[in-house]
């Protein structure tokens, strides 16, 4: 009796969640709900190096596009760490026809101020004034970008973060433009996505883009673009990581 007794437990705690996990889903569906703004609004994709946009925002892209957001990208360094520079600059152009950004709406800078290096701190008002300028000149309506731990703690993606919150707790962002941040998890929950992905539903957000298996598909190819990149390691990651599948955003 006691051994029916918990196997009902059980089914009762796994049910419950099931169906948690399927509202939670539900709700994400309206864009109204998640406060996005309707079609025909621009919305600004802001990286620090070319594969950032397929290794960690696929779904937010795939998502916004979803929504017929017309999606913008700018990119603040050529990823020249290795001396890659020019090939990686191509390979980003590639990865992001695949995810359905034309080149027009492409920005990449490559300048000395923002060198691709971990050891080195981007100043803050400087990215902030390259990403305010280039903001007002495209009409943009949403940025989003990495949020304070930068996903892989890389100190360039932590400084769009830093220089998006600068911008929008001293008001310089344009009346109604909204931004948001990638929420970073533990390693456990990156690189194990099918568990990850109730605790994703169920846990605080205000946006959560999920990928069809289409849409997986077509983020791997955009990944795949980056060859410069493919060591063995990402690989892996493509095939395990939630970034590849799933995305949560908060709002400032």
């Amino acid at each position: 009796m006691e051994v029916v007794g918990l196997l009902c437990l059980v089914v009762a705690v796994l049910t419950w969640g099931f169906l948690r996990v399927r509202d939670a889903a539900k709700r994400m569906k309206s864009p109204e709900q998640a406060g996005l703004l309707g079609a025909g609004s621009r919305a600004l994709l802001v990286i620090a190096h070319p594969d950032d946009e397929a290794m960690f925002f696929a779904p937010t892209v795939l998502g916004l596009a979803r929504l017929e957001l017309r999606v913008f990208l700018l990119c603040f360094s050529a990823g020249n760490y290795y001396n890659q520079g020019e090939i990686r600059k191509k390979e980003l152009l590639q990865s992001c026809d695949v995810l359905g950004i034309p080149p027009s709406r492409v920005t990449i800078i490559d300048n000395s101020k923002f060198p691709d290096d971990p050891g080195v701190q981007w100043d803050t008002e400087c990215v902030a004034s390259t990403l305010l300028q280039h903001i007002d000149v495209n009409g943009i309506d949403l940025v989003v970008t990495f949020d304070a731990e930068g996903v892989s703690g890389h100190s360039n993606h932590i400084a769009l973060y830093r220089a998006v919150r600068a911008l929008h707790s001293e008001g310089k962002l344009p009346k109604g433009c909204s931004v948001l941040t990638l929420k970073s998890v533990n390693v456990l929950r990156k690189y194990l996505y099918p568990l990850d992905l109730p605790w994703s539903l169920l846990s605080p957000h205000d946006v959560l883009f999920q990928l069809t298996s289409k849409e997986v598909a077509q983020a791997k190819k955009a990944m795949s673009c980056h060859h410069s990149q493919l060591l063995w390691f990402r690989h892996l990651y493509v095939i395990f990581s939630r970034y590849m599948r799933i995305n949560s955003l908060q709002f400032l």
